[in-house]
């Protein structure tokens, strides 16, 4: 555990919180270390069901700390720089692979930007099955613009695919920042809370997904994002296919059989 980010399990909800707000919630490798076994736990650990990440303070995060970065990123044993030395290292140190867990584990994982999420934060966030904002945030890529890179921990192919290429071009290429209600509009986000009432109604959310059964959510979640990529045909193939496993599931039986308990009750009762 780090000072940098704190992590809180509660009845299946896994938070992790970024609590460095005297750096405005730059991410270091601290901070990712926690969230990165935040994931493993969710994904190892059938008790925990959701993972919620938020922050604390004015910004939910102003990006990649700087002095994480390294300068000789794609350097070899002889010194040399390569690309396929950069693809790599860069691999590990721009956290592609917790991303694409984050994307590809069968649990729901929520982003709750509190504050201003700029560069790796929106990056995060693509990567999330929800996010939810408070009406004082904003999404901000300032990558091209700042330091003459992309958003390149997936801001550019998962953004496209959330918001499509006019708003990413918008976000990515103009640098223009997005305040809550338009990143509703445009489906950056699903819902803005009051600050007052913000984590509260993100918990609320999350004992709702907690409740579902699981099997249903894992699979739900591997064909929407596959509906997403395939051709039609595949696409209702999928649906098939998992509908015959969930449908033969103890879960499918067992709520089934209490929903006609509850209305041959109500036949009786009148109600």
């Amino acid at each position: 555990m780090t000072d940098e980010a704190r992590r809180d399990d509660n009845e299946g909800v896994i938070t992790v919180t970024f609590t460095r707000d005297s750096k405005r919630n730059a991410v270091t490798s601290a901070m990712f270390e926690v969230l990165q076994a935040a994931v493993r736990d969710l994904g190892d650990d059938d008790a925990q069901r959701v993972l919620i990440i938020t922050g604390e303070g004015r910004y939910f995060t102003s990006g990649i700390d700087f002095k994480n970065l390294r300068p000789n990123i794609g350097e070899g044993t002889d010194g040399v720089q390569r690309g396929s030395n950069f693809r790599r290292q860069y691999r590990a140190e721009a956290y592609h692979d917790l991303l694409d867990e984050i994307e590809a584990i069968e649990k729901p994982v929520i982003l709750a930007a509190q504050a201003h999420c700029l560069g790796v934060g929106v990056e995060l966030g693509a990567s999330c099955d929800f996010r939810f904002a408070t009406p004082e945030a904003t999404f901000t890529l300032p990558e091209v613009a700042n330091i003459a890179t992309i958003p390149g921990s997936g801001g550019i192919s998962r953004l496209t695919r959330i918001i499509g290429p006019a708003w990413t071009k918008w976000m990515a290429m103009a640098g223009e920042s997005v305040g809550a209600e338009q990143a509703k509009q445009i489906g950056l986000v699903h819902d803005v809370f009051p600050a007052e009432t913000f984590n509260e109604q993100v918990m609320t959310f999350a004992r709702r997904l907690v409740a579902t059964p699981r099997e249903a959510m894992g699979l739900a979640k591997i064909i929407i994002d596959a509906a997403d990529s395939v051709d039609r045909r595949t696409a209702r193939e999928i649906d098939r296919i998992a509908q015959t496993t969930l449908i033969m599931s103890e879960d499918h039986k067992s709520r089934v059989s209490t929903f006609l308990a509850g209305r041959a009750q109500s036949a009786r009762t009148g109600h």
